[in-house]
């Protein structure tokens, strides 16, 4: 079981930056990989970026690559994505997501079992 709350959301400038923060509880965190995931209004929700158990191995979406970096801190329990050179089409409603049961190194973009209940992020033009 992991429980998920995120924070760090808001109204920013184009070119600004924000940083979203997830805290953790449960047994299962430290073994779970993590990610965040996004979704903008009409969209699928889609995935971010994703870390691995260890924090070693990271991967990106694309359109995030060079601008949004993830990290986490295994002894408080806190994975953290920053976010900067924002654009319009960043917004959306950010979640942080695990996925318990993960071996060393594996970063998923499925599949992943318990989610926060998300943080909405605005850039504005």
């Amino acid at each position: 079981q992991v429980l998920l709350v995120e924070s760090g959301g808001g109204l920013v400038q184009t070119g600004g930056s924000l940083r979203l923060s997830c805290t953790a509880s449960g047994r299962d965190f430290i073994t779970s990989a993590m990610a965040w995931f996004r979704q903008a209004p009409g969209k699928e929700r889609e995935i971010v970026a994703a870390v691995s158990q260890g924090g070693t191995v990271r991967a990106y979406a694309d359109s995030v690559k060079g601008r949004f970096a993830i990290s986490r801190d295994n002894a408080k329990n806190t994975v953290t994505l920053q976010m900067n050179s924002l654009e319009v089409e960043d917004t959306a409603v950010y979640y942080c997501a695990a996925r318990s049961g993960t071996v060393s190194g594996e970063v998923p973009k499925s599949g992943y079992n318990y989610w926060g209940p998300g943080t909405q992020v605005t850039v504005a033009s």
